[in-house]
């Protein structure tokens, strides 16, 4: 008892006490339904193959409205060894741009950041507005993979622009038809980030605004989209009860034509 009195009731442990629980009264009372007028054992056959076709029922609808048990949502991911770039010649080897920047040695690093934001436009790269929620995902991530480098540290930068290319659906049918468009191109985005300048921060006084700072070049936080698997636990169980069903299902069917066979009269013999 006292062993019993010990284990703290944590919500994880009133999570399995309720699904062991519901799950017992549900299936078993149906059961216990069943067996009474069925029999044990057809009464068990005909309560699982319910359970499964309730499954594969609720798997169908989680499949279709993306909720339920989901897997993993899509995310921004590090392109390995090209995730920050810090000058124009890397962004070039990286792949993400095709062509080189034309920028002068003693140009400014505005002048650089407004240069290479040319460039990307003119290969065919979409600048997201800020307003946009693709724009917070995207620079949310670019901050959390520039601070796992060491490039900078957080409240040291700023995401300024956001740069986004791909990600198209095919095969499509017209410009209009994409019900069949199920595979994807890659997608990838290039996150400008500025360094910020020091603020000195005084007693009794609210922070001084943060200031972009000019005289340092700007990196560039170089993803690309992992689109996650958010239907997948849904389809397993999916086509896991289904198969289940139509197994249980032939099995029923088999008993009914033994059953229909043993009731026949036997065939009366001629004299």
């Amino acid at each position: 008892m006292s062993s019993l009195l010990a284990i703290s009731w944590e919500p994880e442990l009133r999570g399995v006490l309720i699904v062991i629980i519901g799950v017992g009264v549900l299936c078993g009372s149906i059961y216990m339904v069943m067996a009474t007028n069925l029999g044990i054992r057809l009464g068990f056959l005909v309560a699982l193959t319910g359970l499964t076709g309730w499954m594969a029922l609720m798997g169908l609808m989680w499949l279709i409205y993306g909720i339920g048990l989901t897997g993993p949502v899509p995310s921004w991911e590090p392109v390995p060894g090209r995730t920050v770039l810090q000058d124009t010649g890397a962004i070039v080897q990286a792949g993400a741009l095709e062509q080189s920047v034309d920028v002068s040695d003693d140009a400014m690093a505005t002048d650089v950041a407004n240069a290479v934001a040319e460039q990307f436009d003119s290969e065919g790269w979409v600048t997201i507005s800020e307003s946009d929620t693709s724009f917070g995902q995207a620079a949310s991530r670019a901050g959390e993979l520039i601070e796992e480098t060491g490039a900078l540290a957080a409240g040291e930068y700023e995401v300024v622009k956001v740069f986004d290319v791909g990600g198209e659906r095919y095969p499509r049918i017209g410009d209009s038809l994409d019900f069949v468009a199920f595979l994807h191109k890659p997608h990838y985005a290039v996150a400008e980030v500025a360094p910020l300048q020091a603020t000195r921060e005084e007693p009794g006084r609210a922070p001084a605004p943060a200031q972009i700072d000019n005289t340092r070049p700007r990196q560039y936080v170089y993803m690309i989209r992992n689109l996650g698997a958010e239907r997948q636990p849904a389809a397993v169980l999916l086509i896991g009860s289904t198969i289940i069903l139509v197994a249980l299902a032939y099995l029923l069917h088999r008993r009914d034509a033994h059953v229909r066979r043993n009731r026949e009269p036997a065939p009366s013999m001629a004299s």
